[in-house]
């Protein structure tokens, strides 16, 4: 289903692309001044430059969130509170049908995050700030959030969404470069210093726009992972935990984790990549 979602937006992009070419003239103002631009070549090529950093990200998180975070992994539990966090992920794997995550602890202030490049191949970690403010009731139900995050497949997912609104902006700004280079700027050979220039702006404004495109489905992904939790946990713990969040300090995660973690930052609400609690709180309460 992901990979016909992911084909789908491709086709829905390419074909919105073309038809905003031709309604805005775009393809009649190439022909008129002879601009040499191979669009299928130029997307091609956007297309390795748009995919590779994502999916090198991707199959790179859990060695990335092991690194920068100091995740210390659970191989043989230590004392009760260890044993019980990889006893209560099992249980919870085993009931959405994902293979045993690895699960592991960082120091930190209250957070907790999923990562990895499929969904039998997952870490789940929380921080020791998480475990000294939360009950166990509370924790469960992160630790829902983020199993149903995995079960959900949300990193391959927002991986593949990423790596398709880079394409674009790369796509999208190298065509700008050429319009303001060959159409504007009257440069007939090779590709003059407004090409340059044109695209880095472009690329900058695009990608802010795709950033909050990605953020929009990051937010959407919050949603129904908190919804996830209420199905595994109870949504009364799950309100519980958001609640705690509210009262702790947070600190955020890295870029590259961020969206998967349980607690946001404080950033402007177009680029965050969690709603509000209090959002969250009511989307829960009004589950049955």
């Amino acid at each position: 289903m992901r990979l016909l979602l992911f084909l789908a937006t491709n086709v829905a992009v390419l074909v919105v692309i073309s038809l905003m070419f031709r309604l805005l003239g775009i393809d009649d103002l190439l022909a008129a001044n002879r601009v040499d631009l191979d669009l299928n070549a130029l997307l091609i090529y956007s297309a390795i430059i748009g995919f590779s950093g994502s999916l090198i990200s991707l199959f790179m998180s859990k060695f990335m969130a092991k690194q920068g975070m100091g995740v210390q992994v659970i191989e043989q539990p230590t004392n009760g509170v260890e044993l019980w966090l990889v006893d209560t992920v099992a249980r919870q794997a085993q009931a959405v049908g994902i293979g045993m995550p690895e699960v592991g602890i960082f120091e930190g202030p209250p957070n907790a995050f999923a990562t990895g490049w499929n969904k039998d191949d997952a870490l789940v970690a929380v921080s020791t700030g998480l475990l000294s403010t939360m009950n166990r009731d509370e924790i469960e139900a992160v630790l829902a959030h983020e199993i149903s995050h995995v079960a959900n497949g949300d990193m391959v997912t927002l991986t593949l969404l990423q790596g398709v609104v880079n394409t674009f902006v790369v796509f999208l700004s190298r065509v700008v470069g050429h319009i303001v280079d060959r159409v504007i700027l009257k440069n007939e050979r090779g590709h003059g210093i407004g090409f340059f220039i044109a695209s880095m702006v472009a690329q900058v404004v695009l990608g802010i726009l795709a950033s909050m495109i990605v953020m929009w489905f990051s937010r959407w992904r919050e949603y129904r992972a908190d919804a996830g939790a209420a199905q595994l946990a109870g949504k009364f713990k799950m309100i519980s935990a958001l609640r705690r969040l509210q009262q702790a300090h947070t600190a955020p995660l890295p870029d590259e984790m961020a969206a998967f973690g349980i607690a946001g930052g404080k950033v402007s609400a177009l680029f965050a990549s969690h709603p509000p609690i209090e959002e969250r709180i009511a989307a829960l309460e009004r589950l049955p």
